[in-house]
């Protein structure tokens, strides 16, 4: 794609080798796979820029990517779930901007890392029965907060929202849908706290454009996987995905 040079836009090859790959890992996490997966998205960006910066490059596709995975899910969503998570994932959002740059992304991160990593101990040493009832509202407000603020610092929004998600056991295009709309407002609300913090400018914006083709063929592929798969097989895989972020993360935090 053409960009004029008054249009700066990052040129160093590995910034690429590693961030195509993560940005369509991203889009199929986002329309088909609930965020799981896509928390890894910044991470891997952060062995070539910081986590900020790497934050910030991703914003623009991340909408891109919302407004697709909300197209393709119109239907599906669960508009009450939506009520009660979209306003506590907001108020994760204020405390994050409010604290950015107090707080070290990476030990942010390996917080997330490490209770995701919990959380799936708890889930495969203690499973849960079949007739177990949802978790209380307490922990599902109190999960989605924290999904927003780790949100972001880092887009790592996925593990803590999920924890409170996978126990409802919706169907595979339920949970995706709702997750899609959920995100959505949860990215939109960024643009203005990350502008205000000033993690917004004209070299990041440009490297966004150049990314940005590649957010509906990572869409495209979520969406057929979730409509294809089974509900046991779309939570193995979202345990999967959450192990590997979790490690990912945590990792980061203490190499």
């Amino acid at each position: 794609m053409f960009l004029p040079q008054s249009f700066p836009f990052i040129t160093d090859p590995f910034f690429y080798a590693v961030t195509v790959p993560a940005v369509l890992l991203l889009g199929v996490s986002k329309s088909g796979f609930g965020a799981g997966f896509g928390s890894l998205a910044v991470p891997m960006m952060a062995l070539a820029v910081s986590v900020p910066q790497a934050a910030a490059i991703l914003m623009p596709v991340l909408l891109l990517m919302d407004v697709l995975g909300m197209a393709a899910f119109r239907k599906d969503f669960d508009l009450k779930l939506l009520k009660f998570l979209i306003p506590c994932g907001l108020v994760g959002i204020v405390v994050g901007a409010l604290l950015f740059k107090l707080l070290d992304a990476r030990l942010v991160a390996g917080i997330v890392g490490a209770f995701t990593l919990l959380f799936l101990a708890q889930r495969l040493l203690f499973p849960p029965k079949a007739d177990s009832p949802p978790p209380p509202r307490w922990l599902g407000a109190l999960l989605t907060a924290v999904s927003g603020f780790t949100s972001f610092i880092a887009h790592a929004g996925g593990p803590p929202v999920n924890a409170y998600m996978i126990p409802l056991r919706l169907s595979p295009i339920r949970f995706t849908a709702t997750m899609a709309f959920f995100f959505f407002v949860i990215n939109l609300a960024k643009w203005i706290p990350y502008a205000w913090l000033g993690l917004l400018d004209w070299r990041n914006f440009a490297t966004s454009v150049v990314l940005l083709p590649l957010a509906p063929i990572g869409v495209w592929a979520g969406v057929k996987l979730a409509r294809r798969i089974s509900q046991v097989l779309f939570y193995r895989f979202l345990y999967v995905g959450m192990f590997l972020t979790g490690v990912k993360l945590l990792f980061d935090a203490v190499r």
